[in-house]
């Protein structure tokens, strides 16, 4: 009896999680394929596992041929050779004959052990790679081992997962033997072996911490309708409730902030702000602002624009620190989002209204106006009649046309000192991104 092939196969299943019968299969294929190569491709073999003694039973076919008739020797026999073995064979039968192991040979036996080795690694990764694909979006926690040119290797028991630089909280740092969690972003099947991707920087991170920390948003009674994330610094998450006596808000911070906590202790300090969800894409985006306070909002749905109006005092608050906050309220939305102070956006009106009747009157395009530099009625009548005919080729009928326009808009004319209000009362997002890659800060102070 081969107890001790047995008791390897047996160990092998248990310690490695794989199928028995398919180790079974394993080692068939393997003693079949090197029996062929060790004496011939031609050969009909038959090989077959003993799951009792652990004994493996090797058998060769042959068809019986007439006397002189055998033209290929490893798969044909004459009759009077397969007589000897059975008086009772006819032509066309097919006789079996055992071929002992021992035959096989050093260089044979050595190569059936290496196919079995590498079947069962393949039969180990295709395991792990389909128990980890179907927890994408799942956080693991592992031991960081070493440093990888494209970030950490994390082990996570069964497999090695690799956390990328551009999935990392920056200013995070890490040591071999941290304990590290993260989540489950995407697994990929390559030839060296499953390569799990973990992330601990992406959004849906942290709405899987809520879904952890939080019973009602775990069971769908609390439910994340967006996550914005500035990872390691603030976060903006939508949530809504599905039941009316249930407060998304206190349901996520918990008794005196004790859910909440230990998420941001987990994300190292990240600042989390909860936004009640609505259909109104104005309350929404009311609430997304905060703690800014909003005077009114203009919606503009062909363009996909929020043109937010808030107090004077409200333009620091809206757009927070490096624009923060305002840029972390348009991707939570999903809207280009302009921030006015209420004097800048009734002065834009106001002058912007009677631009454009005077380019009426005149005949003339408003954004050749604007591009002559004319963005005031006050400008354009500062301006000489040469000026004006200079800059934007009108005649000297137009001209009168424009001052007649001008007078009977704003027939007042006096010297007055410039208003000392904030000069930078609109903020957009794309403005602020501007900025920022241009190494200029992100709010600017009052200037006159």
């Amino acid at each position: 009896m081969n107890l001790e092939l047995k008791k390897a196969i047996d160990q092998i299943s248990k310690d490695k999680g794989l199928d028995r019968d398919m180790l079974v299969a394993t080692l068939e294929e393997a003693v079949r394929t090197s029996v062929m190569r060790r004496f011939s491709e031609d050969m009909d073999i038959e090989v077959s596992y003993n799951d009792e003694t652990g004994d493996i039973e090797i058998y060769q076919f042959k068809i019986v041929m007439e006397d002189g008739d055998v033209a290929n020797p490893d798969m044909q026999i004459e009759l009077s050779e397969a007589r000897k073995h059975d008086p009772s064979v006819q032509l066309d039968d097919e006789m079996g004959f055992r071929v002992r192991v021992e035959d096989l040979g050093r260089i044979a036996a050595q190569s059936a052990k290496q196919v079995i080795i590498q079947r069962m690694r393949d039969a180990e990764q295709e395991i792990i790679y389909n128990e980890y694909k179907d927890r994408v979006g799942e956080i693991v926690s592992g031991i960081v081992q070493r440093r990888d040119k494209g970030g950490w290797v994390v082990n996570l028991g069964r497999t090695e997962a690799i956390l990328p630089r551009e999935e990392q909280i920056p200013r995070e740092h890490y040591k071999r033997g941290d304990r590290v969690q993260a989540l489950i972003i995407e697994v990929r099947s390559e030839g060296r072996g499953p390569q799990v991707v973990i992330s601990r920087a992406h959004r849906d991170y942290m709405a899987a911490l809520f879904r952890r920390e939080v019973p009602e948003v775990d069971d769908g009674v609390v439910q994340f309708m967006g996550v914005a994330r500035d990872p390691g610094s603030r976060a903006k998450v939508a949530v809504l409730s599905r039941e009316r006596d249930v407060d998304p808000v206190g349901a996520c911070v918990g008794v005196r902030g004790s859910r909440i906590q230990n998420i941001v202790q987990e994300l190292h300090g990240e600042r989390i702000d909860i936004v009640v969800w609505s259909p109104d894409i104005a309350t929404y985006a009311r609430n997304a602002l905060a703690p800014a306070l909003v005077s009114r909002i203009v919606v503009d749905e062909e363009e996909n624009l929020l043109e937010v109006i808030v107090p004077d005092d409200q333009l620091t608050n809206a757009i927070g620190r490096k624009g923060q906050n305002v840029k972390l309220a348009a991707r939570l939305l999903g809207w280009k989002v302009d921030i006015f102070t209420e004097t800048r956006y009734n002065e834009i009106n106001a002058i912007g209204h009677g631009l454009e009747q005077v380019a009426s009157v005149a005949e003339i395009p408003i954004e050749a106006m604007l591009a002559a530099g004319y963005s005031s009625l006050d400008k354009l009548r500062t301006a000489s009649d040469e000026e004006l005919a200079d800059k934007l080729t009108i005649s000297a009928a137009r001209i009168a046309d424009l001052r007649s326009a001008i007078n009977f808009l704003a027939p007042v004319v006096e010297d007055e000192p410039e208003s000392s209000a904030v000069g930078v009362f609109k903020h957009t997002t794309e403005d602020i991104s501007n900025r920022e890659e241009n190494g200029g800060s992100k709010t600017e102070d009052a200037k006159v």
